[in-house]
């Protein structure tokens, strides 16, 4: 999945691709770098983000969802049930809710009406304050528990069960620790919630934690490459990214020593 940002303040690339001509430009490069969905997202996420209205939001997602949707399998990256409304109309065929489907209570009424794929991600509070001092007793256990609960709602709802992916949220109200757990941890989860995982742990913080390269998301590249490669490896049926080409030639890579492995020598 390929990370396409048309908004002025994400964390990483906020800003770059705000230009509707840009932004379709890069979404084409990533299809041809490799990527299986493109993930549009017209509200930043990142900690301390602030919102912004469904009009603004609809007006820099919907354009580029209908662009694009005639030669992509395009997400919107959105919380809002209309703005995700009007993205399906435009093409859209998944929602990617970061609320899990909590946010809005009409978001899972609309998923399921409309029959498209639903990814429910856990979040600890909401984007503004979600990075003040999280804490869990037991971090594995507690989001593999809501992501469940987010299942069973959207099951609830009459969002069909193939239709829906997981994700638990790195990065979202998580510290270092909670971030490697959960990771370490995808297999068990996958077990537990008896649905597909993705995983979105481009250029995060927690990266530039461990690697000690600071606050330059672009430092992260490295670190994302081989949090992608071990995702993939231990569960995953999904990864977010913004290096489209970086991820790509990575999994390639790993692939051809796996079939090789299967053959023997």
């Amino acid at each position: 999945m390929g990370i396409l940002n048309v908004t002025p303040d994400s964390f990483s690339d906020g800003g770059r691709w705000f230009d509707p001509e840009l932004a379709l430009d890069h979404a084409l490069t990533l299809l041809k770098d490799g990527a299986d969905v493109i993930d549009i997202g017209g509200e930043s996420t990142r900690p301390g983000a602030l919102p912004v209205s469904e009009e603004e939001e609809a007006a820099r997602v919907v354009p580029l969802v209908a662009a694009i949707a005639g030669s992509a399998i395009v997400s919107v990256d959105t919380m809002k049930a209309s703005v995700a409304l009007a993205a399906i109309e435009a093409g859209a065929q998944i929602v990617n809710d970061v609320s899990g489907g909590r946010h809005d209570p009409e978001m899972l009424r609309v998923v399921a009406e409309s029959r498209v794929g639903f990814i429910a991600m856990h979040m600890q509070g909401e984007p503004r304050t979600m990075q003040l001092e999280p804490h869990y007793s037991n971090v594995v256990r507690e989001v593999t528990a809501h992501l469940v609960e987010s299942r069973n709602s959207a099951l609830d709802a009459g969002v069909s069960e193939d239709a829906i992916m997981l994700d638990p949220g790195i990065g979202f109200g998580k510290s270092l620790q909670h971030n490697l757990s959960l990771l370490a941890h995808i297999e068990d989860i996958c077990a537990a919630t008896s649905s597909p995982i993705l995983i979105g742990a481009s250029r995060k913080s927690f990266i530039g934690s461990i690697q000690k390269t600071g606050s330059d998301a672009m430092m992260r590249e490295d670190g994302t490459t081989a949090t992608t490669v071990w995702a993939l490896e231990h569960g995953a049926s999904m990864v977010r990214v913004h290096n489209v080409a970086d991820a790509h030639r990575a999994v390639e890579i790993v692939r051809s020593l796996s079939m090789a492995k299967s053959v023997g020598a």
